[in-house]
């Protein structure tokens, strides 16, 4: 195991949904060898994470203390964490130009659909946020369960990747 966790930084366009769903289920699966983080591309004024993103994390028993909201310009400074992998979650962010990322990280894409964009009852909203919280699960079970030699930049842009890869 690395002396450091390894620092994953997961993008969306509005860092309310996707991106906050991946960052704290991470850090709850991710057994101290994995840190994550979450950043939107061009978050809304003021934006907050998605109240039933949130609820669907809890029911979950999986700690929302800390989570915000915030623009990718956080970590794109030179004091911020240097991240080891940035991973995209949603279609927007993988296409739009991403700053650069001190440290040159791994990144990859892992398209999932906005939960919060359907229309419909509460009740089938907040379906839709445990559908992706249970698909983003899938993909980071395989990732906190890499052997170590795995974990090393390229073979974990590979890995990552392929995880993301459509099947």
């Amino acid at each position: 195991m690395p002396d450091k966790p390894i620092q994953v930084l997961f993008l969306c366009t509005h860092n309310s949904a996707r991106s906050i769903l991946a960052e704290a289920l991470l850090n709850h699966i991710g057994r101290g060898r994995f840190k994550a983080y979450s950043a939107g591309s061009s978050p809304r004024d003021k934006q907050q994470p998605n109240p039933l993103g949130l609820q669907v994390l809890q029911a979950a028993g999986i700690a929302t203390e800390g989570l915000r909201s915030k623009s990718w310009d956080e970590f794109a400074r030179t004091e911020a964490p240097h991240m080891d992998l940035v991973i995209t979650v949603c279609d927007n962010a993988a296409g739009e130009v991403c700053p650069y990322w001190p440290g040159q990280p791994a990144t990859a894409h892992w398209g999932y659909p906005d939960p919060s964009a359907g229309e419909g009852s509460d009740a089938e909203k907040l379906e839709a946020f445990r559908q992706t919280l249970h698909a983003l699960r899938q993909r980071l079970e395989l990732l906190v369960n890499l052997p170590p030699e795995k974990l090393e930049r390229a073979l974990l842009q590979r890995a990552a990747r392929a995880m993301g890869a459509k099947p």
